[in-house]
C-alpha cells in the first residue's frame, strides 16, 4: 500500500495532464471530493506540496486559483502514473467526457479589478478560447463597488457582450 499523500498528488496530477486548459482549485476539489477520496484539509496540503514542489503552477485571479501542470509535474506523472488504479482513472477520464465544456468555460472566463495609479479602480475583462484571448476589456470606474460588480457581471454576460461587439464591429 502507497503513501494516500502520494496517491493524491498523483490523482491531481493526472488531472491536470488530461486537459489543455488550467483548472481552478475548485473543480479539483469538487471532483475529489465528490468521490470522497480525500477530505477538504488534506486536499488542501497535498495542493501546496505540489506547488513547492514545481510540479504544478498556481495562478490566482480575483477569487479563483487556476492550476496547471508544469514540465517536472509531466515528468514525474509519467514515472508514476501506474501507481495509479485503473478505476480512478476511469473515474477520471469520465468526469472530464462528461463535464469538459462546463470546465473549460469556468476557466476561460477572467475577471479582475485593482486601484489604478489614478486612483480609479480598473476592471480588466477576458474571455479566452484554447489560451487565445478572444477579447479583453479593461474599464476604468472610479469606486470599487462598481469595478466588483462589473468583474461579477462579465462572468454571467461575457458571451452576448462578446456577441454584441462582433455584431456591432463587423
Amino acid at each position: 500500500m502507497q503513501d494516500p499523500l502520494t496517491l493524491y498528488k498523483l490523482i491531481i496530477l493526472y488531472m491536470l495532464d488530461r486537459v489543455n486548459f488550467p483548472l481552478t482549485k475548485t473543480q479539483v476539489g469538487d471532483f475529489i471530493l465528490e468521490k470522497e477520496y480525500t477530505n477538504f484539509l488534506t486536499l488542501q496540503q497535498v495542493i501546496s506540496e505540489l506547488i513547492e514542489a514545481d510540479l504544478i503552477l498556481a495562478d490566482s485571479i480575483r477569487n479563483r486559483t487556476h492550476l496547471s501542470i508544469t514540465k517536472e509535474g509531466q515528468e514525474t506523472l509519467s514515472f508514476f502514473e501506474n501507481r495509479i488504479n485503473d478505476a480512478i482513472k476511469a473515474d477520471i477520464n469520465t468526469f472530464f467526457k462528461e463535464n469538459e465544456l462546463e470546465l473549460r468555460n469556468e476557466v476561460s472566463v477572467l475577471a479582475d479589478y485593482y486601484k489604478s495609479t489614478t486612483g480609479e479602480f480598473e476592471a480588466h475583462l477576458i474571455a479566452k478560447d484554447r489560451n487565445i484571448n478572444l477579447v479583453e476589456i479593461t474599464l476604468s470606474v472610479p469606486v470599487e463597488e462598481a469595478a466588483a460588480a462589473i468583474c461579477d457581471n462579465w462572468q454571467k454576460k461575457n458571451q452576448e457582450i462578446y456577441q454584441y461587439l462582433i455584431q456591432e464591429l463587423f
